[in-house]
């Protein structure tokens, strides 16, 4: 296959921007499914974007535009957008269980591990491995990685930043009271 015809073959990506209460946010998707959703400078920002891509207004933007709306309204919106989660099977196993987390709700990386580990057939999976998993999401807050916690009530491991963190779990009416702000993040 020539180098053209390969070029052919790739999907396009297009990008959109959507302006949130806690910052913008950059939409990714391959006009089918969404590939991507970052705060604009979050860590591993954009790391599922290929370097060839459009800005574009499409159907499946409004659609996650309109999910984002009802979401910053202080709703649990009703449908999800289509993904596509392109990454390994373990981090794609470990955001199914995120997606499972309801609006209002927190989880462990423990508690994650462990169903994982269940749907698996194992014993047992490292938390920290999870932790991976959790911080490489590249769809935040409709794949709900702001809702896992530590085991002892840390807010720690949150790539768009633990203010973000906090504000998305408190917009969601959960009861902070537990939870504290780690001296030492990872995350910015």
């Amino acid at each position: 296959m020539s180098g053209e015809d390969r070029k052919s073959h790739r999907i396009m990506q297009y990008i959109n921007h959507y302006n949130s209460p806690i910052g913008g946010i950059t939409l990714a998707g391959d006009g089918k499914a969404l590939t991507g959703l970052w705060f604009d400078g979050q860590k591993y920002f954009a790391d599922t974007l290929s370097g060839e891509h459009e800005e574009k207004e499409l159907p499946l933007f409004d659609e996650t535009k309109k999910w984002l709306d009802i979401y910053f309204s202080g709703k649990a919106p009703d449908f999800t957008p289509p993904l596509s989660m392109t990454d390994s099977d373990f981090r794609k196993s470990v955001w199914e269980v995120l997606l499972s987390i309801p609006y209002g709700k927190t989880m462990t990386y423990g508690e994650i591990a462990a169903e994982v580990a269940q749907k698996k057939g194992l014993t047992r999976m490292s938390a920290q491995a999870v932790g991976g998993a959790v911080g490489h999401n590249s769809i935040s807050i409709i794949i709900p990685c702001h809702r896992v916690v530590g085991t002892n009530g840390s807010l720690t491991g949150y790539a768009g930043g633990i203010d973000r963190k906090i504000w998305l779990l408190s917009h969601e009416g959960v009861d902070m009271s537990g939870f504290f702000r780690p001296k030492h993040s990872t995350a910015p």
